[in-house]
């Protein structure tokens, strides 16, 4: 390859890779993939140099190349996911909708809490302290963390009945 053809590739590619990768983050979605991207058609591109007799086409040679790489990926990731069968495959098992059902209801529960309730509660049942843990926590008495867990319980109660009714998929 000619020396100065190459120069001027590399200045190319030093003013030039910004815009480049911002072009592949939308054509991907992902940093990763996006330089991925940018890196394999400045490499196809830098084999196809001297073919190249007018400078301004590089980067729409680039750009080409990221655009035919991208779908060309796209292409492997979509037949590759494909699997042929003789009968119809089971329908999706609903029980993520449930879990995230539950956790919007309890999420709208512990928001009508008062925060001190919300506090013991959360730290009694999500994160499985023992009382004295939370009393030391918060700088209360572990009489104070009963009273709280058995007043916010209670109010949970009133407030959010779902609750009650509402199970967690094993």
């Amino acid at each position: 390859m000619d020396p100065d053809r190459e120069a001027e590739f590399r200045t190319f590619v030093v003013e030039r890779s910004a815009a480049l990768f911002r072009t592949a983050y939308l054509l991907t979605g992902d940093r990763h993939s996006a330089e991925d991207l940018v890196q394999s058609a400045l490499a196809k591109t830098a084999a196809k140099l001297a073919r190249l007799r007018d400078p301004a086409a590089v980067e729409g040679y680039v750009r080409r190349a990221m655009y035919h790489e991208q779908v060309s990926w796209w292409r492997r990731r979509s037949k590759a996911a494909e699997v042929s069968t003789d009968h119809l495959p089971d329908l999706a098992d609903d029980g993520h909708a449930d879990v995230a059902d539950l956790r919007l209801v309890m999420r709208s529960a512990l928001a009508r809490l008062t925060p001190r309730q919300r506090a013991v509660l959360v730290l009694r049942y999500f994160e499985d302290l023992p009382e004295s843990e939370i009393a030391k926590v918060l700088g209360i008495s572990v009489g104070t963390v009963r009273s709280q867990t058995h007043r916010s319980l209670e109010r949970l109660k009133k407030v959010a009945p779902e609750l009650r009714t509402m199970r967690e998929p094993a």
